[in-house]
């Protein structure tokens, strides 16, 4: 249970750290990059000392971890693209429904139970992220410039992430460590938007500045903890894959919208209020089902 709620708090404190960045002045993308080689470094330091050389022998993860690293950048930027292109709540909620990508993918590959506790309890999961995400259109948001491509994109591309994280999890890590492999998928990730930032850079398309290097620090450190706390969550809980997804997404929203609320002093709607009570409606299915075993 305690890796479920480490990576419930590192997941929610990325979207408080991307919140800080306007009112520093951070280059988001710079931020990003840097990010990743943080997490590629720390992951090394605390847990380098369980590295197994057998892992480079038998190399069938390191496809995973290439697949990994593309899409931790990937989504990362398009979050990005998104958020000022169609609107943050769009964004928000392609991201957080792609639990049903996963799920779906857990169900077939895994053969898991369907029963009448688990459905309900996702779709009160899904209502929840729908009802605390919807906000009035703003009129800052141009429709002529919006990519609604990006929300499919980002649907399905978070959905595979995470369940590909959960098969690398259970069929793939036979010599090497959650963390390890995740520290790797990361320093991949910032292989690739290095290869992106050093010509802009030299082009002046960019401005280097160590606030971007702290940020990144900042943001790298639960980034990594968010994703290796996950896959460690999949095996130490004992529960279903889809539960363990659900309640995780679940929980983030729900800290994140008291947090958005008490710290930076987001509005209170009826609808944000429903979707409260509709997430901890979710969590009490999921958690009555895994139970009842």
């Amino acid at each position: 249970m305690i890796f479920l709620i480490g990576s419930i708090l590192a997941s929610s404190s990325i979207f408080i750290i991307f919140q800080l960045f306007k009112r520093f002045r951070v280059d988001t993308f710079q931020a990003i990059v840097f990010n990743y080689f943080t997490a590629l470094i720390f992951g090394f330091l605390v847990y380098g000392d369980s590295f197994n050389k057998e892992a480079l022998a038998d190399l069938n993860w390191l496809p995973f971890a290439g697949i990994a690293g593309i899409l931790f950048i990937a989504l990362f930027l398009a979050m990005g693209i998104s958020s000022q292109r169609n609107g943050i709540a769009s964004t928000s909620v392609a991201v957080k429904m792609s639990m049903a990508v996963s799920i779906l993918l857990f169900i077939i590959s895994y053969n898991e139970p369907i029963t009448i506790l688990k459905i309900s309890g996702i779709c009160f999961a899904f209502l929840s992220v729908w009802l605390m995400s919807r906000t009035r259109k703003s009129k800052t948001i141009d429709s002529t410039t919006s990519v609604k491509w990006m929300l499919i994109a980002l649907f399905f591309g978070s959905g595979v992430l995470d369940f590909i994280l959960n098969y690398v999890q259970a069929n793939q890590l036979k010599h090497l460590t959650p963390a390890l492999f995740s520290a790797i998928g990361f320093g991949i990730a910032g292989c690739i938007g290095l290869a992106v930032l050093i010509p802009n850079l030299m082009q002046h398309k960019r401005k280097f500045a160590w606030r971007n290097v702290l940020a990144g620090i900042c943001l790298g450190i639960p980034n990594f903890f968010s994703i290796y706390l996950l896959i460690a969550s999949y095996q130490s809980t004992g529960w279903n894959s889809s539960t363990v997804l659900a309640i995780t997404n679940v929980s983030i929203v729900i800290l994140t919208g008291i947090i958005g609320l008490s710290i930076f002093k987001e509005g209170v709607t009826k609808l944000k209020i429903l979707g409260f009570m509709c997430a901890l409606t979710a969590i009490a299915l999921l958690y009555i089902e895994t139970h009842l075993k």
